[in-house]
């Protein structure tokens, strides 16, 4: 039973504007750390050799099918990074496109966080189906980002 109760209308009102603001609000924080922040090879990032190399991904979930499909997030902020494609073929370029990776799985994971917010105005039904929109909406990207930071990491070494 959630914690306020309102009209249905307003719900699916408030569900719309507050995945807006967290969305916007986790993009925009995350765009403000500084390259810096990424480039330290830190546990949360790392490439595991399970993953091998990316392969797992493209193995498991045929990312190569799919990935095209993802709308890059700098076109609705017109800042960032975009990784449509590779800026370079050099050594920096690519270190750059791979840390870049990092920013974009950060902020992916940190989206998914709010989701169980929604049970307050939600029925509980409803707060289930915000924490698969969560899921469905961010863990794609994460792997996609995964999947390419993996790749460009076995070019570099």
């Amino acid at each position: 039973m959630p914690v306020i109760s309102l009209p249905v209308i307003w719900i699916i009102i408030i569900d719309i504007f507050a995945w807006a603001f967290f969305h916007l609000f986790i993009s925009v924080l995350c765009l403000r750390l500084p390259l810096e922040f990424f480039l330290k090879d830190t546990y949360w990032f790392k490439i595991f050799r399970w993953e091998r190399s990316g392969q797992l991904w493209q193995k498991w979930f045929k990312v190569k099918k799919w990935k095209s499909s993802i709308i890059d997030g700098t076109i609705f902020l017109k800042k960032g990074y975009g990784k449509k494609s590779l800026h370079g073929s050099k050594i920096d370029d690519l270190k750059i496109f791979a840390t870049e990776t990092k920013r974009a799985e950060l902020t992916h994971w940190l989206s998914i966080l709010p989701a169980p917010l929604f049970f307050l105005w939600n029925p509980l039904w409803a707060g289930w189906v915000m924490i698969l929109y969560a899921l469905l909406f961010n863990l794609p990207i994460i792997i996609v980002q995964r999947y390419n930071r993996g790749r460009i990491q076995s070019i570099i070494s």
